[in-house]
């Protein structure tokens, strides 16, 4: 899979969607506006952007207090994407699941999710409840046998439990530059996505999907077990610098 810098971004040589799966505003740890991750994106040439703040097990940052506010503002961006740079804009969530031990921590990606969705009756429950609304579940950063050298992070019990794996429809097999090479070898319905928290993140490896730019279309696309092609555009590292990012 080729990409080219153009005046208007990054596009995909012989088509398909650009996509980032997996981001992060203010809306909980990312470090920019909801509005500048759009606009970054969409100066970069991205067809498809799905914001997927977190929801986690203590209360904070989406809560269901906040949600209709969060998804109000999601669909503001995705209008003010779509006329100014051509930018589908998804919205979505991430269940996010910690815990001491890393074979009991999962994070899952609701993408397309457009509901609320708590972790009260715990992951397995939220994530049946999130497809059953129509949602494609991509399992984040599905750590292997090796621990994460961030503390805090491995989440492995996407790769210790066939039961929550069986939820899943895709994974990733590259969380920003880390390889989970399980996934490869189970022969699992693969992504490529930036967990976007900050500009650098950017320069990541991508989800190149062959589907027309609609909503609707993208969600069923990651449902089904299609294959999706993956990528790292050159042209991005410029682009991520945080200087290129609007005030």
């Amino acid at each position: 899979m080729q990409t080219m810098g153009s005046s208007h971004g990054t596009r995909v040589v012989g088509g398909g969607l650009l996509c980032e799966l997996h981001a992060h505003s203010r809306w909980s740890d990312g470090d920019l506006e909801l509005a500048d991750v759009v606009d970054l994106y969409g100066r970069a040439g991205f067809d498809v952007l799905c914001v997927t703040d977190h929801v986690v097990r203590d209360g904070g940052m989406i809560t269901a207090a906040v949600h209709a506010e969060y998804l109000a503002e999601i669909r503001r961006q995705a209008e003010r994407a779509r006329r100014r740079h051509g930018l589908l804009v998804l919205p979505g969530l991430e269940l996010t699941w910690d815990d001491a031990d890393p074979q009991r921590a999962a994070h899952a990606v609701a993408v397309g999710l457009d509901r609320f969705v708590g972790l009260e009756d715990g992951l397995d429950a939220a994530v049946e409840t999130a497809r059953d609304h129509g949602a494609a579940i991509i399992a984040g950063h599905p750590h292997g046998a090796r621990r994460d050298s961030i503390p805090g992070r491995t989440t492995q019990r996407w790769w210790h439990d066939p039961a929550v794996r069986s939820l899943a429809h895709r994974f990733e097999l590259i969380n920003r530059t880390q390889v989970f090479d399980w996934v490869a070898e189970a022969g699992l319905p693969a992504v490529a996505n930036g967990d976007f928290h900050q500009p650098r993140h950017l320069a990541t490896w991508k989800t190149v999907l062959p589907v027309e730019a609609d909503a609707d279309a993208v969600v069923a696309y990651l449902r089904s077990p299609a294959p999706a092609m993956i990528t790292r555009p050159a042209v991005l590292h410029a682009l991520a610098q945080p200087a290129g990012v609007a005030a």
